[in-house]
């Protein structure tokens, strides 16, 4: 699709930090980053190399443009560590994950911007398997990997995602730097879906393209990493599923603390002296508690 032909961003433009965690992506890594720019959402770019070792970080070197900064990996850490350096260094209203193998559309910006744009949401993810454009036909249990991965992480944190595992995730910016995320690998995915839900912030799904690819073309996940996700589903879920209903505060907000209920004390006979007149409660000391800002 051309840049004239692809919808306009509903609302204010540049207000986009597109995060591309990138390894070994020398055949794609230029092509992925001119279809970003061209997006009128995108603010600045945060590519994080992982110690590519294909001259990807040649061609990382060779760019100029005053919207893309690269960061270094020292070692190769993991998609996760990446991107949580990346949303570091992010400084735009919102965040999007961009993977760097040309999978996912830029053009699909206004559809994920939109939810967080008007108000109604605070992460939006893009799925593979709503209604949206056009569709790569590749690997069945791949998708039954997927599907099943997303029922069990559904299970757990009460969410009704269809495509827990994609890469378009967008987010408020206080959101994503606010999230205790620790996994450096794929299990990125999970984590986050379950830190989101355990902060009991408000998702949307939207339907987008996909491209895939095969693994002859470059294709990294494999079946080690669904064995991860299974993990991370049972360490981080649990935790989110007893959070769920609980409404986050949004920034500047306060939340008066819990008054305690006074506890009346029944004597028992014969228990010795009458004990002393307990001090009133000070219960005009107690303040709200000290808002979380992000």
């Amino acid at each position: 699709m051309s840049s004239a032909s692809r919808p306009p961003v509903p609302g204010p433009t540049e207000c986009l930090t597109v995060v591309i965690p990138c390894y070994n992506e020398v055949s794609s890594i230029e092509a992925v980053l001119e279809r970003v720019l061209e997006s009128p959402a995108t603010r600045e770019v945060v590519v994080v190399d992982d110690s590519s070792t294909d001259g990807t970080r040649r061609v990382l070197a060779s760019i100029t443009h005053p919207r893309v900064h690269v960061l270094l990996q020292p070692a190769n850490l993991g998609k996760g560590a990446a991107l949580r350096r990346g949303f570091a260094e992010a400084t735009s209203d919102y965040v999007v994950v961009q993977d760097a193998d040309l999978e996912y559309d830029p053009a699909d910006y206004p559809a994920l911007l939109e939810p967080l744009l008007d108000g109604r949401a605070d992460v939006v993810y893009g799925s593979r398997f709503l209604s949206g454009g056009p569709h790569r036909v590749l690997y069945y249990w791949h998708s039954v990997g997927n599907h099943l991965l997303t029922t069990l992480s559904n299970m757990l944190t009460n969410l009704n995602l269809t495509d827990m595992e994609t890469c378009y995730k967008a987010f408020r910016r206080e959101v994503i730097q606010s999230l205790d995320l620790r996994e450096d690998r794929f299990g990125f995915e999970p984590e986050v879906t379950a830190r989101v839900a355990q902060g009991g912030y408000r998702i949307y799904e939207v339907g987008i393209s996909y491209d895939g690819r095969t693994y002859a073309e470059g294709k990294k996940i494999g079946w080690a990493d669904g064995v991860r996700a299974l993990y991370c589903i049972a360490r981080y879920s649990s935790l989110a599923s007893r959070a769920r209903g609980r409404v986050p505060r949004r920034q500047g907000e306060t939340r008066p603390a819990p008054v305690p209920t006074p506890v009346e004390l029944t004597r028992v006979p014969g228990a010795g002296p009458e004990p002393p007149a307990a001090a009133e409660p000070l219960l005009a000391d107690v303040g709200p508690r000290r808002a979380r800002t992000g």
